[in-house]
């Protein structure tokens, strides 16, 4: 197990479809291992479980596991965990969870988001990294391509080679769900594309 002292924090996460890392992602999660980085994720089915097998075979313990006040679904390594509470804790969709996220991404220094194009969790990830002025580095798996962000024209133009019908779909759901939880979070509420 290595630690460093300079605190730096990655969030890794990802879409639930995605649950094999790939060796480029490996690779990439490796450098953050070898730096001694404090690895942030969450406790979904999918990349977070995928992250969470591979760090566990890296012996790797310079992790926390975000889970949301009803326990972790999953925490392979029995890590530390950190609860977040949500707003209304009766819900369990996409409002709930995403309580935990923007609480990772306000944590971290860096993300590493493994995206299949649809998930809106994971694009809601990366647009919350790159409004905080956060370096991400998202892989594309459709494409097994990585891009790294650092402000918004990176990510519009990362995002000029998906399809806009799919694009503004993601972000009518984004939107509905703002409107129903009655964010009154600029971040949550702003378009993002």
């Amino acid at each position: 197990m290595r630690k460093t002292g300079n605190g730096t924090k990655v969030f890794i996460a990802g879409s639930r479809r995605l649950s094999r890392l790939n060796d480029d992602v490996r690779s990439r999660i490796e450098n953050i291992v070898d730096k001694g980085f404090a690895v942030v994720v969450g406790d979904a089915n999918g990349v977070d479980k995928a992250v969470q097998q591979y760090l566990r075979t890296r012996n790797y313990g310079n992790v926390v596991v975000f889970c949301m006040e009803g326990g972790c679904r999953n925490n392979i390594g029995h890590w530390p965990t950190r609860t977040i509470t949500a707003t209304d804790p009766g819900r369990r969709d996409f409002a709930y969870y995403s309580t935990k996220d923007r609480a990772m991404a306000s944590e971290a220094d860096y993300g590493l988001m493994l995206w299949d194009g649809r998930s809106r969790g994971t694009l809601t990830n990366i647009v919350h990294l790159v409004r905080e002025g956060k370096p991400v580095v998202v892989y594309i798996a459709p494409e097994n391509s990585f891009y790294t962000l650092r402000q918004s024209r990176e990510l519009a133009e990362m995002l000029e080679r998906f399809d806009p019908t799919a694009l503004a779909r993601i972000d009518r759901e984004l939107q509905a769900v703002a409107s129903a939880n009655g964010s009154s979070r600029k971040v949550d509420s702003m378009p993002l594309f």
